[in-house]
């Protein structure tokens, strides 16, 4: 049997490390390319896209493909939609692994954004020193807003267009929270902004500007594909992968 994993994610990374090595099953990892030195999952792996939904759908029937996992990054894009269709055209079972989304607790003072633009429409409003965690790309949505100070962290340099009055931090979860501390007392962040990732590996900022008492815009999801299985975890992708195909665990 035959999994592909669209991934490029933490939880994609665990679940090809949970399928790898079962008996009687091959594991490929697809990654987008968008990220220069990427973390290689166990098993084996593609870099670059597919074409679109005719690409995909032919490299699931050429790949012989037995079911396809869609455990991208919530804010991914078109992918989710392109699996969706790929599947139904391949007639391969489609199952989304997507992690749960941040919920407010006692402290938090979030301002909901449904965009990138609309979250800079907030910022002037808010706060003069921004912490943007959301990643190098979209970055034109800030690039005018010229009166504000900007702290973008990024795996890989961003390019331009981005506000004038930016520093960049290289760096790749997941962070910790003396870490986030530090970031918002030495750079004196006053907002931060960032999108629904859901997940722990980057979560430790929204405490510590819980703790500081600065506010957080947060770009809430894209719509997702209708219709589609999704579990919450990397075990329960994998536990739906074995039982779909009654196979037995590496472990086992």
């Amino acid at each position: 049997m035959h999994v592909l994993i669209l991934g490029g994610t933490t939880e994609a990374r665990r679940l090809a490390g949970l399928l790898h090595g079962t008996p009687g099953l091959t594991v490929t990892s697809s990654l987008a390319g968008r990220v220069a030195s990427p973390r290689l999952p166990p098993g084996e792996v593609r870099i670059g896209g597919f074409g679109g939904t005719d690409g995909m759908a032919a490299w699931l029937r050429d790949h012989r493909v037995d079911a396809l996992i869609d455990a991208t990054h919530p804010f991914a894009g078109t992918i989710g939609f392109h699996a969706a269709a790929a599947a139904a055209v391949a007639r391969v079972p489609l199952l989304a692994l997507r992690r749960p989304g941040w919920d407010p607790v006692a402290g938090d003072v979030w301002h909901d954004a449904t965009s990138l633009a609309h979250a800079a429409e907030l910022l002037p409003g808010l706060g003069r020193r921004v912490f943007l965690t959301t990643g190098r790309l979209g970055l034109a949505a800030f690039a005018g807003l010229t009166d504000l100070w900007f702290l973008v962290r990024s795996v890989d340099p961003p390019g331009p267009p981005f506000p004038p009055r930016t520093e960049v931090l290289l760096d790749r979860g997941p962070f910790t929270l003396d870490g986030e501390r530090e970031v918002l007392r030495q750079r004196r962040i006053d907002v931060v902004v960032t999108k629904d990732s859901g997940g722990a590996a980057t979560a430790p900022k929204l405490t510590a500007a819980r703790e500081a008492g600065v506010p957080v815009v947060v770009v809430r999801r894209p719509p997702a594909p209708e219709g589609v299985a999704q579990v919450p975890d990397p075990e329960a992708a994998a536990r739906w992968v074995l039982d779909h195909f009654g196979l037995v665990p590496p472990e086992s």
